[in-house]
């Protein structure tokens, strides 16, 4: 199983990242954890524009979904379109709410592009891959994921503050893909991120191989995001996601 970021800026596209996006291969299935704003440009480093077999969208904030836009357009109206139909498992209401941000009401929704799945709790088989969805605290339906194949597996933690969903998910996996959107400070909101201390502790009672910090907003010193990872109780390796990064678990 290979892991490629192809965005992890938190909120907006940063200088050097666009927002969420991951990349996850295995047996030449090519599957998108979210496809944020500016993600689908940095895809194209990667694969194909129209190589992609299967979307999962962690929740419906623009910085993890709205490049689904800019996807449909490719797909209805390329050279060689129609397309087949690409299967996106998301929260229930994407398919109402992916149609207003494409903002064309004379227009068919983006249905002729993909096949909207509404995500639960569970666990379930996507082409090679299984994934399961879990529950995570943010202000609107949203999941984490754990990705396994041939016995490795990948977490991803969405957007999330403190969570025992994650900590579930994440149990014994190879990888942590987690958010680190706060630095620590006094009156943080809760159930909303993360701060770097947080994801380690999360990393430290899941017991995962590695951990990489991810959703970096753009205005925070991110080596003080990594400071904080280190205190939180981890002892595993941890670094920060960057854009164009590849994680091979073989």
């Amino acid at each position: 199983m290979k892991v490629t970021v192809v965005g992890c800026s938190g909120s907006y596209p940063g200088p050097d990242s666009p927002a969420s996006c991951y990349l996850v291969e295995a047996d030449g299935f090519r599957m998108l954890l979210d496809l944020g704003s500016g993600s689908l440009g940095a895809l194209q480093r990667h694969i194909g524009l129209y190589d992609v077999d299967a979307i999962c969208l962690s929740h419906l904030h623009a910085d993890h979904c709205l490049d689904l836009c800019g996807y449909h357009v490719a797909r209805t109206y390329g050279p060689e379109a129609p397309y087949p139909l690409v299967p996106v498992y998301a929260p229930a209401a994407a398919p109402v709410r992916m149609a207003a941000a494409y903002g064309m009401p004379d227009e068919p929704g983006l249905e002729t592009a993909f096949e909207f799945v509404a995500l639960s709790q569970g666990s379930f088989e996507i082409g090679p891959f299984t994934l399961t969805a879990g529950l995570v605290n943010h202000p609107v339906e949203a999941y984490g994921f754990r990705v396994a194949h041939g016995g490795r597996s990948l977490t991803y933690s969405g957007d999330t503050g403190e969570s025992h969903e994650l900590v579930r998910l994440a149990a014994g996996t190879d990888l942590l893909l987690c958010e680190a959107s706060f630095v620590d400070g006094p009156d943080l909101p809760p159930d909303l991120h993360l701060t770097g201390r947080q994801a380690a502790e999360h990393a430290a009672k899941a017991g995962v191989g590695k951990l990489v910090l991810t959703h970096l907003v753009p205005w925070n010193d991110q080596s003080t995001v990594l400071d904080e990872a280190s205190g939180g109780g981890y002892d595993g390796p941890i670094e920060l996601a960057r854009s164009g990064a590849v994680y091979d678990l073989a």
